[in-house]
C-alpha cells in the first residue's frame, strides 16, 4: 500500500530541465464569456533538439484592435483552464470574444480540421493519418496534464495500488472482484470486499482514453497493447459490467453513483472526484514504482521527454522511467489551422495562444494550480511559439 500524495500545486519549470519549485464529452457543455471524432493512434516523426533560450513572447501578444470572435471547443480537461483564462483575458482585450465548448478531444481535432472553430482543444496529438489529410492543421502544447485513475470502494481504507497490467485486465473482463487474488498481492495490508469491479471508460472521442489506452499498451504490451492499442476511441473488450460516459463529468458521477466501480479521470476534475467520494490509486510506472498524481511525479515523468519534444511537438508523454516518475501525463493542444482566411483572426489567435503560453499570464501558477496542471518547460514554450507564428492569413 502507498501512502496517498495530496495534490500539489503547479511547480515550475526552468530553461530546458524541470524543477520542482478532463477530456471530452460528446454532449457539450459550453460557456460564451463574450469565448464559446476522430481516432488518433500516432505522432509525426520529426526530431528536434530544443531550444534553452528563453522565448520573447512581447511581439506575438498583442491582439488586433479590431473586433473578432473565437471559438473554442474539445477536452473537457482544458475546458475549466480555458474557463479561467478567457474572463481575465476579455477584460484586458475587450474586443476579442471568446466562446468555448467543452465536447470532447475528438470533436476539437474534427471541428478544427473541418474548419467549423478557430480552436480545438485535445488532450492528443494528431495522428500521420490526421495531418496528412489537412497539412496547414497544428497541435501546439499549452500546458502539461495529467490522469488520475479513482475507484468506489465502500469502506476501504488506506491507497489502493494497481498496476497497468492489473488495470488492463480489469479493463478486459479478466478480474471481475476487487478481492481478486492479483489485487490482493498488490494490497496485502488492505482489507478488499467481494465486491464486483465496474469498469467505466468514455462513451465520447476522448484525449483522456488516448493517454489511458496509452498507460495500458505501455503497461500490458504483450496484452492490452497486443489487442486493443490506443487512441481516442478504441474497441474496447466486451465486460458485461462495464459502464459508459460523457466526459470527465460523467465519469466522475457515473463512478460516484456505482459502488464497485473504476474510471480514469482528468486531474482538472480531480475536486469533483473528491466531492463525489471517489479514492485516487495509486500506480505503477515504468520502474513499478505506485504512485499518485502530483506536482513532482509529474514534472519528473516529463523531464524524460522534454529533449526528444519534436518540433511539430507531437509526443506521447506516458510511461517514462525513473522512480519518481507519474506514469500518465500529457501535454495539452491546441488543434490550429495554420491557414487562416482572415488576418484579424490569424492575430487574434496568435496573441491568445502566445498569452496562453506566457509564464506572465497564462502558464502562471495561480491559473494551473487550480486545475492540477505544470507550465511547459522553456524549450517546449520556444516551440509552441514557433508554431503559433505559422498562424497567418494566405
Amino acid at each position: 500500500m502507498s501512502p496517498k500524495k495530496p495534490l500539489a500545486l503547479a511547480g515550475l519549470f526552468l530553461s530546458a530541465g524541470l524543477v520542482a519549485s478532463a477530456c471530452g464529452s460528446s454532449t457539450s457543455s459550453s460557456s460564451t464569456s463574450s469565448s464559446s471524432t476522430t481516432a488518433t493512434t500516432g505522432a509525426v516523426t520529426t526530431t528536434q533538439a530544443p531550444t534553452t533560450t528563453a522565448p520573447s513572447f512581447a511581439a506575438t501578444e498583442t491582439p488586433p484592435t479590431a473586433s473578432v470572435a473565437l471559438q473554442e471547443t474539445g477536452s473537457t480537461l482544458l475546458y475549466p483552464l480555458f474557463n479561467l483564462w478567457v474572463p481575465d483575458y476579455q477584460k484586458a482585450y475587450s474586443n476579442i470574444t471568446i466562446t468555448t465548448a467543452g465536447t470532447g478531444s475528438g470533436t476539437g481535432i474534427a471541428d478544427a480540421s473541418a474548419g467549423t472553430v478557430d480552436i480545438g482543444a485535445s488532450d492528443a496529438y494528431l495522428s500521420q493519418a490526421q495531418v496528412a489529410k489537412t497539412p496547414t492543421l497544428l497541435n501546439i502544447p499549452l500546458a502539461i496534464s495529467a490522469q488520475e485513475i479513482v475507484t468506489n470502494i465502500t469502506g476501504l481504507t488506506g491507497t489502493l495500488d494497481l498496476s497497468g497490467s492489473v488495470i488492463s485486465q480489469i479493463y478486459q473482463g479478466k478480474i471481475g472482484f476487487w478481492d481478486d487474488p492479483a489485487i490482493k498481492a498488490l494490497n496485502p495490508s488492505l482489507t478488499l470486499p467481494h465486491l464486483a469491479i465496474v469498469p467505466v471508460h468514455r462513451s465520447d472521442g476522448s484525449g483522456d482514453t488516448f493517454i489511458f489506452t496509452q498507460y495500458l499498451s505501455k503497461a500490458d504490451p504483450s496484452g492490452w497493447g497486443a489487442n486493443v492499442s490506443f487512441g481516442t476511441t478504441v474497441a474496447w473488450p466486451s465486460v458485461s459490467s462495464a459502464l459508459t460516459a460523457n466526459g470527465n463529468g460523467g465519469m466522475v458521477t457515473t463512478c460516484g453513483a456505482t459502488p464497485g466501480c473504476i474510471a480514469y479521470v482528468g486531474i482538472s476534475f480531480a475536486q469533483q472526484a473528491t466531492a463525489a467520494k471517489l479514492a485516487v490509486t495509486a500506480i505503477s510506472n515504468a520502474a513499478g514504482k505506485f504512485l499518485t498524481p502530483d506536482a513532482a511525479g509529474i514534472q519528473a515523468d516529463a523531464q524524460n521527454f522534454i529533449s526528444q519534444v519534436p518540433a511539430n511537438e507531437a509526443i506521447s508523454l506516458v510511461y517514462g522511467p525513473g522512480d519518481s516518475s507519474y506514469p500518465i501525463i500529457n501535454f495539452e493542444y491546441a488543434i490550429v489551422n495554420s491557414a487562416q482566411t482572415d488576418a484579424n483572426k490569424a492575430q487574434a489567435i496568435r496573441a491568445l495562444l502566445t498569452w496562453a503560453i506566457d509564464p506572465a499570464h497564462g502558464n502562471a501558477s495561480s491559473y494551473l494550480s487550480q486545475v492540477g496542471f505544470q507550465p511547459l518547460p522553456t524549450s517546449v514554450a520556444g516551440l509552441s511559439l514557433a508554431q503559433i507564428n505559422k498562424i497567418q492569413a494566405g
